[in-house]
């Protein structure tokens, strides 16, 4: 998605970077107490499954036998659409560089970053360009005090103290610890502050920081309006991860962040199976030690008909949202529900190969003169789009350029609604393909915070999305992802030790 850019990044973060580099954990070589499970079954090919499946062979090693669940595609929410001859990103198209689990990911995976194409931003109001991102970055600092004085400078610090306790979750992971529900992981990462961030507005933090409601209008609305496709009365948390995606360094994976996911299963050597799942119940069966067991049945529909499998082990990783999946759970005490509280925000992606009507957006500037390549929208009644971008490939061949407003490009719009064919006609002055995709993308975010859904559905079933109710992105889905496959390790093995630790960022210091 595209974002305003921040231009520090935290000392200690990058600290961390080193860490996670050298030192990396695999428990599969570890000391075991009990034999290893035979079958795992992980619901849902995007990030987060594809991204358990990997971090499960490294907890339980090669004879596991993991099979996948995916009845759409495979990188789920991370998808392109062809037109013309190039592929375009319609899902999550930009990752953050402190984003250390998708940073491992493509460097084992040997996944070449997308090569970067300069941008410009600029700020609209439904009416007129409030702000218009220069090429000269002293122009862009002067521009901003005299407008906003130091809030921006501000953002950056506080945004910086946030990413500071964020990274802790890596260092955890790094020593195998891992967390039962969203609100202890979010407290080790960053103890209270976390959680009532989560209990209040970004806009209410924001003040209660003392920036100006001005700054918060102008230019943390449109961020969030971009990233989440909402406004600043988002909780706190995800406010704040939606203000580091406007930071600097930002990178996309060339052809397409989906081939993570691709990529991901082939290394876990796991097995797709292209089905529906319907329903996962609990069953009792005798062991070998003549102690019974309880085994989890899958049964889903594929092409040859409806079918059903054992599995010790399950990990739902889609979400158990009305509009999102209807699998039931049959034979669980106390019961498990199929929909949890709470719904998915629409977002519709619209990509239009076109020619842009510059004077859409309020100003006089010639078309072959108007380089700006990101329009982020204020939260204003004028606003009819949550932001209009020009793409580029998500693989970029060699003496690319950007072409100009003059041209025709392929430009993406975010909006709430579809757009009408009035709307489209007065954004471009002629289109020759239009692709729509209407996205149930991240839940909507209305604090007061209520208790998310637990990790931990049953003894051995766990649920990742879990985590998508503190704040939905592709590295918060890896890092659930890390943390499920701790917690299906730890508890076959009965290593409490390594469950809902307090005070871990203290007890660690001596071992870095």
């Amino acid at each position: 998605m595209p974002t305003m850019r921040l231009q520090t990044l935290s000392l200690r973060a990058l600290l961390f970077l080193g860490l996670w580099h050298t030192g990396r954990r695999s428990l599969a070589s570890a000391p075991e107490l009990q034999e290893q499970p035979k079958k795992i079954a992980v619901v849902g090919a995007g990030i987060g499954g594809a991204a358990t499946a990997y971090y499960l062979r490294q907890e339980f090693g090669p004879g596991v036998k993991i099979d996948v669940f995916e009845d759409g595609s495979v990188g789920g929410r991370l998808a392109t659409v062809k037109i013309g001859d190039y592929e375009y990103e319609t899902g999550g198209s930009v990752i953050h560089p402190l984003n250390l689990h998708m940073k491992h990911f493509v460097d084992k995976l040997g996944i070449p970053q997308r090569k970067d194409v300069p941008s410009k931003m600029a700020i609209f109001d439904g009416k007129h360009i409030l702000f218009e991102e220069s090429d000269w970055f002293i122009v862009n600092f002067f521009r901003m005090l005299w407008r906003y004085g130091l809030n921006f400078l501000r953002m950056q610090m506080w945004v910086e103290t946030v990413l500071d306790k964020f990274m802790r979750i890596y260092q955890y992971q790094q020593f195998g610890y891992s967390f039962s529900t969203v609100e202890r992981l979010l407290h080790a990462m960053g103890g209270d502050s976390f959680l009532t961030l989560m209990n209040q507005t970004l806009e209410e933090a924001m003040m209660g920081e003392g920036f100006s409601q001005v700054f918060i209008n102008d230019i943390v609305a449109p961020i969030t309006r971009v990233n989440y496709g909402q406004s600043v009365r988002i909780n706190g948390f995800v406010g704040a991860v939606s203000l580091a995606g406007a930071d600097s360094g930002l990178w996309a994976v060339d052809g397409g962040n989906k081939k993570v996911c691709s990529g991901l299963l082939y290394n876990s050597k796991s097995e797709l199976i292209p089905a529906r799942v319907t329903s996962i119940s609990v069953k009792v069966r005798p062991s070998k030690r003549g102690t019974p067991v309880s085994l989890y049945e899958i049964s889903y529909v594929d092409q040859s008909g409806a079918a059903h499998s054992l599995y010790d082990i399950v990990i739902v990783a889609t979400p158990l949202h009305r509009g999102k999946s209807d699998i039931t759970f049959s034979g669980f005490s106390p019961p498990i529900p199929s929909h949890y509280p709470g719904h998915y925000h629409q977002t519709v992606a619209t990509l239009v190969h076109g020619l842009l009507n510059v004077s859409y957006l309020g100003t006089t500037e010639a078309a072959s003169e108007f380089t700006v390549s990101d329009v982020l929208t204020t939260d204003s009644n004028g606003s009819i789009i949550n932001s209009l971008s020009s793409l580029d490939p998500v693989h970029i061949p060699k003496g690319y350029k950007r072409p100009p407003a003059s041209q025709a490009n392929v430009w993406k719009v975010f909006s709430k609604k579809p757009l009408s064919q009035e709307q489209l006609e007065n954004m471009f002055l002629s289109y020759d393909s239009v692709s729509e995709t209407k996205w149930l993308a991240y839940p909507a975010y209305h604090p007061p915070h209520r208790k998310t859904p637990p990790f931990i559905l049953h003894n051995r079933l766990y649920y990742l999305n879990a985590v998508e109710w503190a704040a939905s992105a592709m590295e918060m889905s890896a890092i659930a992802a890390r943390n499920v496959a701790l917690l299906a390790h730890h508890h076959w093995h009965e290593q409490k030790s390594k469950i809902d630790q307090e005070d871990l960022h203290t007890r660690l210091r001596g071992e870095l």
